[in-house]
């Protein structure tokens, strides 16, 4: 549950920025006036010691996707340029055949939802420098085989294989049908939770493809009304399963290219169960299977004879919990293989041998591995991001594989980020903190040593420096239980120690998250200055419940999301409060989609803390949110109808006291305007007064033309009012 930052990110590099200003004004901030430069689709190539960047002219609307040398960081050549080509309206994103020759080229995109997207797909030869176009329908997910002789692909819920020599397509499934069968992409629910859309993939020899069938036929369906579709609004029906709801029934198979032939997997004796990740080993007739229970804190890695159809369980992990699913398993040669786990209490690295025998926990320590790059098969060292040096930083390391050597690769307090070249000898080093925006690096990976700059965002400094901003401070909390939460704050330029302030908290406070971290402004930071050069001072802190601190203080909040979280909103509140230069009567809080949950929870069992409360796009009943999600957290409302019940808004409407502002896209898919409508309905027949604004047909980020602006506009007007 989250509210996409992708499409605000294209909606500010299509924008014309903004004339400097000594005031940031909401019209600046949303025009793109203080967006920075950065490496967009950044591609590591697998062949040669090279890298990709997809660089677009937006006023233009053309792309190229050029080519680098990682040593010298030169433009070695532009692979493929879109206004070569008539039919080709710039270019979205591009994979790489495995030799590199060809390329799948993205055109016209269309969302469907988060993560799914239509398109025009087109094959580009680098050596003939031919185009052409994969097929005459929009379609999802193509992937070339191995060889590059074929390309995969989705269309209208089945799986399609084109012989790009002969151009002859032949379909691996018929039954794909609209909101009942799904063939080699995922449904809703997968989508938003598991984080994947492709569920099919070729095996390394290109005779197989293994992939994920869904039966959605029994899932309760969710109907959206669409507002601007003629004189009549029309209907959007989709299968979402609710919590406690029938989910798709999922099956595998795998297809032999060759005889055509298509066999279902027999797993297990499972029931009422998930497949979060397949993946192919380096043995090419083996398939990994992850298979978790609905609880999701139980998972069973599964290898796959591919020929025989034999699945055999070789490894399990439990929690009392639940499980976190990851993209983290790599295969080395021997098919041994690295997984993370935060099976002793935190996300660390381990090497099991092909058989699913602990070879060796490599990275220990009362901190977490938050980014796993890879391993580097010459020198067997691992190369990871972690949290060592604070859980508001991040740093790169490298690991032997045996679990010594250990090598802090940057050394600068804020947070790093890595791409590393394809023989692991280099790596560009993407840096930012809260006063420094990212930076672009190439460095050494034998010691982390400086290479060259490749790119910087001095300008943006320079333009901020006529604005006098305060810096972000950064400090903990402890409540009055004992309990330390990191915590930011952003005060006026002229702060005076001896003026009473009011206070605007956002978080957003769902399980694993961050928002008090140690790195370059996103877009709401510029808000808040805004916000502190009219007077505020605004603060920000991590609860109980929140990532990077250890799986005792993530799963604290296991059955009763909102109950824990809430606590330390209003202890922190408290704590602030008895500032000697804070308004202990004029405090707000606000948030996005669980952070909007959260805020409306805040004002209503907080009643005499906070004065005000903004909930965007908020979780009003548990009961209303998806399966998968809710259910990792909570199980079922059947099991759990406490946990659910108690720390749901919608039942204590009846304690609102303060001013309060409820908003809502219509069209959002993830979290339904229903919980909105219902909240609504709630606080009416409480007898009670507030705020609130529908969205017409926009999605759970709330975006499109000038509707951020607009939402700004009004949040901040609310605040001003209120607080």
């Amino acid at each position: 549950m989250k509210y996409a930052k992708k499409s605000i990110l294209l909606f500010l590099l299509a924008a014309t920025p903004a004339l400097a200003q000594q005031k940031i004004t909401l019209e600046e901030i949303w025009r793109g006036g203080f967006r920075t430069q950065g490496m967009d689709e950044l591609t590591p190539m697998a062949n040669t010691n090279q890298y990709t960047v997809l660089n677009t002219d937006w006023n233009a609307g053309t792309s190229t996707v050029d080519l680098y040398d990682f040593a010298t960081l030169n433009k070695v050549s532009t692979l493929v340029d879109s206004k070569k080509f008539g039919e080709l309206h710039g270019i979205d994103s591009y994979t790489f055949s495995k030799d590199e020759k060809k390329i799948l080229l993205a055109s016209n995109s269309e969302p469907i939802f988060r993560h799914s997207f239509t398109a025009d797909f087109y094959i580009y030869d680098t050596a003939s420098k031919a185009l052409t176009k994969l097929t005459e329908e929009k379609v999802q997910e193509p992937s070339f085989s191995p060889d590059g002789s074929k390309v995969a692909y989705v269309y209208n819920n089945n799986i399609y294989v084109k012989d790009v020599a002969n151009g002859i397509t032949r379909p691996v499934t018929t039954d794909g049908k609209k909101n009942s069968i799904i063939n080699g992409v995922t449904d809703w629910v997968y989508e938003e939770e598991f984080s994947f859309v492709k569920a099919y993939q070729w095996n390394a020899m290109g005779d197989k493809i293994a992939y994920i069938r869904f039966d959605e036929a029994d899932v309760p369906e969710f109907t959206m009304e669409l507002y601007d579709q003629g004189l009549y609004p029309q209907p959007y029906t989709f299968k979402y399963p609710k919590a406690g709801e029938t989910n798709s029934t999922v099956t595998l198979h795998i297809y032999d290219v060759k005889t055509n032939a298509d066999k279902e997997i027999k797993l297990g004796n499972y029931s009422d169960f998930y497949i979060p990740r397949i993946k192919w080993t380096n043995e090419a007739q083996t398939l990994s299977v992850q298979v978790i229970n609905r609880h999701q804190n139980n998972l069973d890695l599964i290898f796959v004879d591919a020929n025989t159809g034999a699945a055999k369980v070789v490894m399990n992990e439990t929690d009392a919990a639940y499980v976190d699913i990851t993209d983290n398993l790599t295969f080395l040669n021997d098919n041994s293989y690295i997984w993370t786990s935060e099976k002793d209490g935190y996300n660390h690295i381990y090497h099991y041998s092909k058989t699913g025998k602990l070879i060796d926990q490599v990275t220990k320590g009362k901190w977490e591995v938050t980014a796993y790059y890879g391993f580097d098969k010459k020198t067997g060292n691992i190369f990871y991001q972690s949290t060592e040096n604070g859980s508001i930083n991040r740093d790169v390391y490298k690991i032997n594989i045996n679990g010594k050597g250990k090598t802090r690769l940057t050394t600068q307090a804020g947070t790093s980020d890595a791409k590393f070249s394809p023989d692991f000898d280099l790596f560009i080093n993407f840096f930012s903190s809260a006063t420094q925006p990212e930076t672009f690096t190439l460095n050494s990976s034998k010691d982390g040593t400086l290479v060259k700059e490749i790119l910087n965002n001095d300008a943006i400094l320079q333009k901020l420096a006529a604005y006098k901003l305060s810096k972000k401070e950064f400090t903990t909390i402890t409540t009055e239980k004992g309990h330390v939460l990191n915590t930011w704050f952003i005060k006026p330029a002229d702060f005076d120690a001896t003026k009473k302030y009011p206070v605007l908290m956002y978080q957003y406070s769902g399980p694993g998250s961050q928002e008090v971290a140690n790195k370059w402004n996103e877009i709401n930071d510029y808000w808040y200055h805004m916000l502190a050069q009219q007077g505020y001072i605004v603060a920000c802190v991590d609860g109980r419940g929140t990532g990077f601190k250890g799986a005792e203080f993530k799963k604290v909040t296991y059955k009763e999301l909102g109950k824990y979280e809430v606590e330390d909103q209003i202890d922190a509140a408290k704590v602030i409060g008895k500032y000697a230069y804070v308004d202990a009567s004029r405090i707000g809080i606000w948030g996005w989609s669980y952070g909007g949950f959260m805020s409306s929870n805040c004002i209503l069992k907080g009643a005499d803390v906070f004065k005000a409360a903004i909930a965007v796009a908020p979780v009003t009943n548990w009961r209303f949110y998806d399966s998968v999600y809710t259910e990792r957290y909570m199980q079922t409302p059947q099991e759990n109808a406490g946990g659910y019940d108690t720390n749901s808004p919608i039942n204590f409407a009846k304690n609102l006291k303060g001013k309060y502002l409820l908003i809502h896209g219509s069209a959002d898919d993830n979290v339904h305007v229903q919980n909105t409508m219902l909240m609504i309905e709630a606080l009416v027949q409480a007898n009670k007064q507030f705020d609130w604004a529908i969205y017409p047909d926009k999605n759970h980020g709330i975006y499109g033309g000038a509707t951020r602006l607009q939402l700004y506009t009004k949040m901040t007007n609310f605040i001003k009012e209120n607080l």
